[in-house]
């Protein structure tokens, strides 16, 4: 069996794993890379592999660095059938679109030219919607037979709704060999989603690293930090608080622990705005899935329906009502996307809070190199938006604690889970220093050596 890691080898972002195991080959995730200057080149050359010759495809979640080049693989390989969680199959399509919207608008927009012809879109809303003709949602826990020759499993991963480890049992040379995929694991005891479940046995195991250097802050600190960044930016009563939130996972996260918290009395008279076609849809999605999610959003949800929350929440939906926002100079909590600050809405209302000292600036997730949020996480005195030279007079804020990523303790409490270590452990899906580090950590702490790949290498396993 030989394993080629095309991407998440030493970076974040970009997951895709092509698995050739004699009479059966497949691809687990096919994501998009995201930050830097390298992110469009890379996404452009995909794929490094004929997808003529695969058997199916498997998704762990629907984050566009785990699907987001899904269009594009359909489009080389129409007749493949593709595998994922019943959630994930309702969130694809939300996500795809909405990535499909904003390449065309960035393809489209003047000031993103300057001069120059902008790259074309790398696929648009037909590619789209011929992709999730081939899409199948399975439930978790249920094997299904994919191909001949390989049995698969979904089991909940803790990440965001919908999100999967991946077991995949395949016949190799006489034998039934077990491949595991840890995808993005979740950080235990979290709000909305389910804690990841355990996993026994492996002969080969991906194991994400996201957070494998380092630990996060509890959840009591972080409901702290979070009251203290609130309370910090409007009970001056001059600014607004702008949070960049992931709209799939972090906005739903947000939205139920401000609630818990205003019920708590702990926050009150709050004037709170979701400014993300792609946050309202996906929170309508996630909702619509209370059997996957922990018991209390249940409260939320239902709260919600019949117009009894403990805030003020306003969905927008337009471009007028986004541009409306603007107009408020304190006493707003703008939640929008992109997390990363890379794109979407959130760029224009940092346009018109960062320059404010009165302001705050919210950081909830995971920052890659080379994108905006990174630059403004690391101390940026000034950045660029819309071609302007924006000064960062905000006050800046990170909430080290609400990853949706397991950290260094919980990785290494998922792997205690397995009864015997695997033949083969390979460390992926983090940025180089702290794959090394994690790679260590198992060695040292668990005694199973750990490998850390490098992107296009192929290993015989």
């Amino acid at each position: 069996m030989r394993i080629r890691f095309l991407g998440a080898a030493r970076e974040v972002t970009g997951s895709c794993f092509l698995v050739d195991a004699g009479r059966v080959r497949f691809v687990v995730d096919c994501g998009m890379h995201q930050g830097g200057r390298e992110a469009g080149p890379k996404n452009r050359a995909f794929p490094a592999f004929d997808p003529t010759d695969l058997d199916f495809a498997l998704v762990t979640h629907a984050h566009l660095d785990h699907c987001g080049l899904l269009p594009v693989l359909s489009a080389r390989a129409p007749a493949l059938p593709v595998y994922t969680t019943r959630a994930t199959a309702d969130l694809l399509p939300v996500m795809l679109m909405d990535s499909a919207h904003i390449q065309s608008r960035e393809h489209s927009h003047p000031s993103h030219r300057r001069g120059l012809a902008a790259a074309p879109p790398l696929f648009g809303v037909k590619e789209v919607e011929r992709a999730m003709r081939r899409v199948n949602g399975v439930p978790y826990g249920v094997e299904f037979r994919p191909h001949p020759q390989a049995r698969v499993r979904f089991l909940d991963a803790g990440h965001i709704l919908g999100s999967a480890i991946v077991e995949v049992r395949v016949r190799d040379g006489g034998r039934e060999r077990v491949i595991v995929f840890s995808g993005d694991l979740g950080q235990p005891s979290r709000p909305v989603v389910r804690d990841p479940q355990a996993v026994s046995r492996a002969d080969v195991l991906l194991v994400e690293s996201t957070y494998g250097d380092r630990l996060h802050k509890s959840m009591d600190d972080t409901v702290r930090e979070l009251v203290g960044a609130v309370r910090d930016t409007l009970g001056r009563g001059r600014g607004n608080l702008v949070v960049p939130a992931f709209a799939l996972g972090r906005t739903q996260e947000l939205l139920v622990l401000l609630f818990e918290l205003c019920e708590k009395g702990e926050l009150g008279d709050l004037n709170v705005f979701v400014d993300s076609p792609l946050a309202r849809q996906a929170t309508a999605v996630t909702f619509a899935h209370l059997e996957s999610l922990d018991p209390a959003v249940e409260r939320f949800v239902a709260a919600h329906r019949r117009r009894r929350l403990p805030f003020r929440l306003r969905l927008t939906r337009t471009p007028e009502e986004s541009m409306a926002i603007n107009k408020i100079r304190a006493g707003a909590i703008i939640i929008a996307a992109s997390g990363m600050c890379d794109a979407g809405r959130i760029r224009h209302h940092l346009r018109h809070n960062l320059g404010r000292e009165e302001c705050g600036i919210l950081f909830t997730g995971f920052q890659a190199a080379g994108t905006l949020g990174r630059r403004l996480v690391d101390g940026a005195s000034s950045v660029r938006l819309f071609g302007e030279s924006v000064p960062v007079r905000a006050r800046i804020h990170t909430l080290g604690g609400l990853s949706a990523h397991a950290d260094r303790k919980a990785l290494l409490a998922w792997l205690g889970g397995f009864r015997q270590p695997p033949s083969r452990t390979f460390v992926v899906h983090g940025e180089e220093a702290a794959a090394i580090a994690f790679a260590a950590t198992i060695e040292e702490r668990l005694g199973w050596p750990a490998e850390v790949p490098e992107r296009f290498q192929a290993i015989e396993c």
